[in-house]
């Protein structure tokens, strides 16, 4: 990993000593699990780009490479970049904006969900403000964010609160991609919807009866993953809602 970002980055900044870097990276990470190995080579890479963020970035934006056109290969194709995702999130705080349009641009190639959720913390009504552009962006990688970057219970993530201590403020996100037509967001907003179901049932249980009551087109696939664990624990309301939604149809 830190090889190949090395041999990405020389191009575009020739004063970045290349073979430094990488054994700076070698001598700190021997017996370190992945997520470790990642923050060496964030941190490391601090050391060897420029000390100004924007100038930092500006370079790591440059190696990112095409789009990923697929919806499966963030964590094989573009495992590589893990770092510069990181590199975002632990240093670019204090340029939110420009680190935003970072986050969007490597969410085409690799993924964000774990870098956004340090901006939601700091700042979540002005993440609010770049999700509602998101949600009906023409890449599903970045309406895929929208959804998994907000999950709670993110796998390999800190536990999150709902969006302002609310679980209707995520909803509210997840109902405009709720026919989302790629299975790759469905998957994540079922798994959010399940994420809801552990922190508050009865209000998500509440939004999916109106929901389901108002709309005409909607898939029950997703209902039925999203309450997969009310399912499994028998709850009558959710096997109800499932049943209508299943009535309906599927969209086409």
């Amino acid at each position: 990993m830190a090889l190949r970002l090395a041999d990405l980055i020389e191009p575009h900044y020739p004063a970045f000593s290349k073979y430094n870097f990488v054994d700076a990276v070698r001598a700190e990470v021997a017996e370190k699990e992945l997520k470790a190995r990642v923050e060496v080579i964030t941190d490391t890479l601090k050391q060897y780009l420029p000390a100004d963020y924007e100038e930092a970035l500006a370079i790591l934006l440059n190696i990112l490479g095409p789009e990923n056109e697929t919806e499966e290969g963030m964590f094989t194709n573009g495992y590589f970049l893990m770092p510069v995702a990181f590199f975002v999130e632990k240093y670019g705080l204090d340029y939110f904006d420009l680190s935003f349009q970072g986050m969007y641009e490597i969410t085409k190639r690799h993924t964000s969900e774990y870098a956004i959720r340090a901006y939601l913390m700091a700042d979540v009504d002005r993440c609010m403000k770049y999700f509602q552009n998101w949600i009906g962006d023409s890449n599903p990688h970045i309406r895929r964010l929208v959804s998994e970057g907000t999950r709670p219970r993110l796998p390999w993530a800190k536990k999150m609160p709902p969006i302002k201590n609310d679980v209707r403020n995520n909803l509210y996100l997840l109902e405009k991609l709720m026919c989302d037509r790629s299975r790759y967001v469905q998957k994540s907003v079922a798994n959010h919807i399940n994420d809801l179901t552990k922190e508050n049932p009865a209000a998500v249980l509440e939004w999916m009866e109106q929901y389901v009551s108002n709309k005409e087109n909607i898939n029950s696939k997703i209902i039925k993953n999203g309450f997969r664990t009310l399912i499994k624990s028998k709850n009558e309301h959710a096997v109800e809602l499932l049943h209508k939604a299943e009535q309906k149809g599927e969209p086409t």
